[in-house]
């Protein structure tokens, strides 16, 4: 029998995904997948014989296997969905990475002077977000949760796909971000607003730190939200030396996701290659 990618099929995925409080950007992401492998498709059926052939396509296109993995991710998620098991399709295998380049890695120095041209152009709000965002680990989705009421108490309170977990917002930032609050008269809820008082999409946040690198004169590729976390995790990691608590604080429910965040650059697996005295 034929099974077809609809738009009807593709509605119903969509509120399945929102059901199970999945991220906007990853509820985009999936539909954005389907409907790439639906236009290669064309008028065909998916069959696993298709499924076969996307993925030997996305090969020969020049994908890295782990953008290839990530695309047949959210075809799984919706064949399981439509209750086509036998379609799922078995990921490449990669190996476990041992380091990883340093073209994307964003230093604390780098970090830090981010933040100082943040408040030389008269960007406050843009370096208190950043800074949020580095000092707690939470993801650029979760900055709704920095409310006045949280700073108050110290700690916010995550609801994200269906668990929630707690973070604790250091003294000191709470102090900086009451004292912005203050300024910009905002009494309670979110705060991180836009001119127009709602909150600051992801898609702001974004434009306006890859705005902020080019004048901080630091690489595009290192200038994200996404690897303030990572920053957050190795510094972290650093202090306390505990991965489980570390999973735990950025709310992974595995501790493997967690391990991705603690790979070190090539440069510093020379360095403890350099260590081991090995060499007369």
């Amino acid at each position: 029998m034929k099974r077809y990618v609809t738009t009807s099929r593709l509605g119903l995925f969509q509120w399945y995904l929102t059901s199970e409080e999945r991220e906007e950007s990853t509820i985009e992401k999936y539909l954005r997948e389907v409907r790439l492998f639906r236009s290669w498709l064309a008028e065909r059926g998916v069959t696993a014989e298709t499924v076969t052939g996307w993925k030997r396509y996305l090969y020969a296109e020049g994908y890295k296997p782990e953008t290839i993995n990530s695309k047949l991710s959210a075809l799984n998620k919706f064949f399981s969905f439509m209750g086509w098991p036998e379609l799922r399709t078995r990921y490449l295998k990669i190996q476990r990475k041992l380091f990883r380049g340093t073209e994307k890695e964003l230093t604390k120095e780098e970090y830090t002077h981010l933040l100082e041209t943040a408040n030389r152009l008269g960007k406050p709000r843009l370096a208190l977000l950043i800074e949020t965002i580095c000092a707690t680990g939470i993801r650029v989705s979760e900055v709704k949760y920095i409310t006045v009421e949280a700073i108050q108490t110290g700690r916010a309170d995550i609801a994200l796909k269906g668990k929630i977990r707690t973070i604790l917002i250091p003294g000191k930032l709470c102090r900086k971000l009451q004292k912005y609050a203050m300024k910009q008269k905002i009494t309670s809820g979110e705060i991180f607003l836009t001119r127009s008082s709602k909150g600051i999409s992801r898609r702001q946040i974004w434009a306006e730190m890859k705005a902020l690198c080019k004048k901080a004169d630091v690489a595009p590729s290192k200038v994200f939200p996404h690897n303030l976390r990572h920053l957050f995790a190795r510094t972290f990691y650093r202090a306390c030396r505990d991965v489980a608590k570390l999973a735990d604080v950025l709310g992974h429910s595995s501790i493997e996701t967690t391990r991705i965040y603690l790979i070190s650059t090539g440069v510093e697996h020379a360095q403890q290659l350099e260590r081991l005295g090995l060499i007369s």
